[in-house]
């Protein structure tokens, strides 16, 4: 018998331990009556309680969930069925504040009968016509519950761990007589699989190579080996939440370590295989796309517990977590992939496979300022001259490249109180319109005329752009600019987008003039990645000014320290007026309280408007050669 069954060996033990998980609703008998068009709302708030130390709630939470996600990907593939409650960040239930904000009250959905349930079973009951089976896993192969959430959405399944002791989701689902459409288990619950990777090459095989999985989608988030460090397991951080969309369609799971130097933290082993098992998922999914659709890849290196030596693990990389976080960008950018960036402690989202069908309008339109406007404001002297006296100065606000940081963050750091009063350059990738639609919707009608958008990094989605120029590192595949280009315009068109901030180049190659002229056909008023030829602060690009920002950060919690941080970094380039300062998560509060430190310092010092700024910087660069 496989060591994932023989948990405990007494059902006392066994009692008493499950005493400690939430309560849920066991009752076998048939469920509510759901009717055709009735939205289930699935409270899972209970779940939080669970601590890291009550082993059993770990696991039934894990169970849970999972059920949930996948169940949710397959009930609103093509409308809005099941909504849960489980989110939690800065002490608001996210789920509750967007269900508020946009939903009912003459809103979206308005009408439409809401039927509330607490236990996912009985949830999966009501709907069993829906679905087709259980795809079921193995507790003991940690990589088969991401196999389990590919074959969900490809086969119509729900994925169901495998744990024939009492309480759990199987042995319920069992006396149910749900039918096992997929076993990743022998039948007597002995392992099918032996390694890591071995249910990896069968996916592979058996659902990227056939095309049923959908090659436009992918999802990157930790498998079972989490319940080995939870953290705070009632939390977030096992992401199972984010699952639903990709489910819905059809992607790709999987969980890898980047690196071709050494062997995955968590399959110590079994030498580099992660790495070769990377390339090869990629290449399938570039041969499924065709070379012209990119991937939209959700989630993020599980660095907390694996693959960098922040992780809580015996055998850690010698990498640290943003080499890693590089590492992975790198390789997916070399096969036409980007990433959501889910990234741990602000990484879960829930119910974006339901938000999905949010109604958006067709364009976002925003205002650009002119040369006539900077001359009125005295940016522009009466000689037409910049007024280089003065120093200007734009807050990047980001970053923003992770449906699940809008998600979780707008609700506090949107409706404070302060926002309206400091020009802030929201820099939000457009993409994340695909899993919060209703977000940026909601940004868009409640904005102030000093919040102004832009792309963050790096336009609609998180790749680096150098590694799609030929000859490409890694994949060696032919150059991805136009595709990228081409993926891009919708999204810049929709959302009133001309500028891309922070483009991330990490450990990938600058862009050459290909690449600038690229982002010159959807991003018109300017750029800022981290790499610039011969080590210049700007330049002109078919009239797209590109400003080097790398190492602009001030993330000073303390206003006052962030201000002499800001003023310090003033003093150093007195030639050059044009100063750009990046924050993550930052309120509008702490943006005001810094420009109000910044201005007292000199009446030369100016912060500007998005618009304001890049309009300046291009007469400048004019002006300046």
């Amino acid at each position: 018998m496989k060591a994932g069954i023989k948990i405990i060996g007494l059902l006392g033990l066994l009692t008493a331990a499950l005493a400690c998980t939430p309560t849920v609703d066991f009752t076998p008998a048939g469920a509510p009556e759901i009717g055709e068009g009735d939205i289930v709302v699935l409270d899972m708030s209970r779940w939080r309680e669970v601590t890291s130390r009550d082993s059993i709630g770990v696991v039934r939470l894990w169970e849970a969930m999972h059920l949930t996600s996948t169940l949710q990907g397959i009930l609103n593939r093509d409308e809005p069925r099941l909504y849960i409650k489980y989110v939690v960040s800065e002490g608001v239930n996210v789920d509750d504040f967007w269900w508020d904000k946009c939903i009912g009250g003459g809103k979206w959905l308005e009408g439409r009968k809401v039927v509330t349930m607490y236990d996912p079973v009985r949830v999966l009951d009501a709907f069993r016509d829906k679905i087709e089976g259980l795809v079921v896993y193995d507790p003991a192969v940690p990589s088969t519950s991401n196999v389990a959430s590919t074959v969900a959405g490809a086969d119509n399944l729900v994925a169901v761990r495998y744990d024939p002791r009492p309480g759990s989701i199987y042995t319920r689902l069992m006396q149910r007589e749900y039918p096992v459409k997929v076993s990743l288990v022998g039948e007597d619950g002995s392992s099918r699989f032996h390694s890591k990777l071995e249910p990896y090459q069968w996916a592979v095989d058996n659902y990227l190579k056939t095309g049923k999985c959908d090659g436009g989608y992918a999802g990157y988030y930790i498998d079972q080996y989490w319940m080995k460090s939870p953290g705070n397991a009632g939390m977030n951080h096992h992401l199972l939440t984010n699952h639903d969309y990709f489910v819905a369609h059809k992607g790709f799971f999987f969980d890898l370590s980047p690196w071709d130097d050494e062997p995955a933290s968590d399959a110590p082993d079994e030498g580099n295989g992660d790495r070769a098992m990377f390339l090869q998922i990629f290449s399938e999914i570039y041969r499924l796309n065709g070379g012209t659709r990119f991937c939209h890849v959700g989630g993020f290196a599980p660095w907390p517990n694996k693959y960098s030596n922040s992780s809580g693990v015996d055998h850690k990389s010698r990498h640290g977590a943003s080499e890693t976080e590089w590492e992975v960008a790198r390789v997916l950018s070399a096969y036409n992939a980007y990433k959501d960036a889910d990234a741990a402690a602000v990484g879960a989202m829930a119910n974006a496979s339901f938000w999905q069908h949010y109604p958006l309008k067709k364009e976002y339109p925003q205002s650009w300022t002119t040369v006539e406007d900077l001359k009125a404001k005295g940016l522009i002297l009466s000689d037409g001259r910049v007024a280089t006296t003065k120093k200007f100065i734009l807050f990047y606000v980001g970053d923003y490249d992770a449906a699940s940081w809008i998600y979780q963050r707008m609700p506090t750091l949107w409706e404070d109180p302060a926002r309206g009063s400091v020009p802030l350059m929201w820099s939000i990738n457009p993409n994340l319109a695909d899993r919060a639609p209703m977000v940026m919707d909601y940004l868009r009608s409640t904005a102030t005329e000093t919040d102004y958008f832009a792309a963050g990094d790096n336009g609609a989605g998180y790749l680096f752009p150098g590694m799609l120029e030929e000859p490409r590192p890694v994949s060696g595949l032919p150059s991805g600019v136009a595709a990228w280009a081409a993926h891009n315009k919708p999204y810049f068109q929709q959302w009133g987008l001309s500028v891309t901030g922070f483009v991330i180049d990490g450990s990938g190659p600058g862009m050459s003039e290909e690449g600038f002229r690229s982002y010159a056909s959807f991003s018109p008023h300017g750029i800022g990645p981290q790499k610039l030829p011969d080590g210049k602060d700007a330049i002109l690009v078919d009239g797209m000014p590109v400003l080097k920002c790398s190492g602009a950060s001030i993330g000073d919690e303390r206003i006052e320290d962030a201000g002499k941080n800001a003023v310090s970094r003033l003093s150093q380039h007195a030639d050059f007026p044009f100063y750009w300062f990046r924050t993550i998560l930052k309120s509008p509060s702490w943006h005001a309280g810094v420009k109000e430190y910044i201005e007292a310092q000199s009446k030369n010092y100016v912060v500007l408007s998005g618009p304001e700024y890049f309009e300046l910087l291009r007469y400048y660069l004019e002006q300046n050669g």
